[in-house]
């Protein structure tokens, strides 16, 4: 019998579910070892080896052991690194913070480290819970996490005739070719979306700037509106799906808007 190796990571929780009468199946994203999945003994019932602890996007220190890469890790324990309490008081903030694990869970596998990637969940949830929500911070998470993830879409040039962005003032966007066309090789129908160059531009910046500057990025309203279409269309056809989370945060934006159009 293989013995069991005993391991300690940062990691971040992207989802959990009950499992019989006291245990929990969790997903973690960590920082020594990628997506891991573990079982978490008596989680619902502990008070002291896991009480508030395994929840979305909470970032803990856990330990845990298995006996081999492929078997669900049993999680013995954990310290809680930040809760995030700000966030968690916000609504706004909870679904997007929400909707940013969702996204590196639909995105990696289990057992395939990314470093970039575990630090910008912390970058940003970090940004999150001690700053005014900045207008855009989605977005700007959603473009760079796709690059890091190795999904980035083609925005330097157009994927057809392979002319560099900047000719002219606006582009299409197509979500199945993972790229912009110009004008000249552009095509109609409902899976193009229109991108403007300050739009280009301004989120090929949202993946190299540091967050630093990304705060003191102005973004238009026609910015955000493109840059939300594309995005969204571009996830749903990588996925396959609208994700829970992405779908919380539009009814409940609907629901704001019909409330300010009262």
């Amino acid at each position: 019998m293989n013995a069991m190796m005993r391991y300690r990571t940062a990691a971040f929780v992207l989802r959990c579910m009950d499992y019989g009468e006291s245990d929990r199946i969790v997903t973690f994203y960590t920082e020594e070892l990628g997506k891991l999945k573990g079982i978490a003994k008596g989680a619902k019932r502990s008070k002291k080896r896991f009480a508030n602890a395994l929840e979305p996007f909470s970032c803990l220190r856990i330990f845990f052991s298995r006996h081999r890469q492929d078997s669900l890790a049993l999680i013995e324990g954990c310290d809680v690194l930040s809760h995030f309490p700000a966030i968690r008081a916000d609504l706004e903030k909870t679904l997007i913070a929400s909707y940013m694990v969702e996204l590196t869970d639909q995105f990696t596998m289990e057992g395939k480290k990314n470093d970039a990637l575990f630090q910008m969940l912390q970058v940003f949830l970090g940004f999150l819970n001690s700053e005014t929500l900045v207008e855009g911070l989605l977005h700007f998470f959603e473009i760079r996490f796709l690059k890091v993830a190795g999904y980035g879409p083609a925005l330097d040039r157009c994927i057809v005739c392979k002319t560099p962005v900047g000719g002219e003032s606006r582009y299409m966007f197509v979500p199945q070719e993972g790229g912009i066309r110009c004008g000249s090789c552009c095509m109609t129908g409902n899976g193009v979306f229109p991108l403007s160059l300050g739009t280009i531009r301004t989120l090929t910046l949202g993946q190299e700037l540091e967050l630093a500057q990304l705060k003191r990025l102005p973004l238009s309203e026609q910015t955000i509106a493109e840059s939300r279409a594309a995005l969204t269309a571009f996830i749903r056809h990588l996925t396959g799906k609208d994700l829970k989370s992405w779908q919380v945060i539009q009814q409940i934006r609907r629901i704001e808007s019909q409330r300010s159009n009262v």
